[in-house]
């Protein structure tokens, strides 16, 4: 095949996979995205054992209220970023940072801290 053929074929190509690229759908791997249903029970299952791993680890006793915003990142498994609303006496907020590897049954608190 002449080059110029190929050269011909690539330039038709390209645009075609840069126009796909563009529009496919899905999490991108390493970028956080919003998570759509807070109430979603995977959802609720990870913010329950973020509340549950820091009271074990801390010595203290809150109590999740409620999920009240959430990204999930896609990296070797799930990273997932909560917003939670926790009481143990007044209300307050935390944010949780778990990662998530279903398939291998692990679980990891990265991150609790106040917002």
């Amino acid at each position: 095949m002449p080059s110029y053929t190929l050269f011909f074929l690539l330039g038709l190509l390209l645009p075609l996979v840069a126009s796909a690229a563009r529009h496919a759908t899905g999490p991108l791997t390493g970028g956080w995205q919003p998570i759509e249903n807070l109430k979603d029970p995977q959802v609720r299952q990870i913010a329950e054992y973020a509340v549950a791993e820091y009271n074990k680890q801390t010595k203290t006793d809150l109590k999740l209220s409620s999920v009240v915003k959430g990204e999930s990142q896609v990296v070797a498994g799930t990273n997932y970023k909560l917003v939670l609303s926790v009481k143990n006496g007044p209300v307050t907020k935390y944010e949780a940072i778990v990662w998530d590897k279903p398939w291998q049954h692990f679980r990891n608190l990265t991150s609790f801290k106040p917002v």
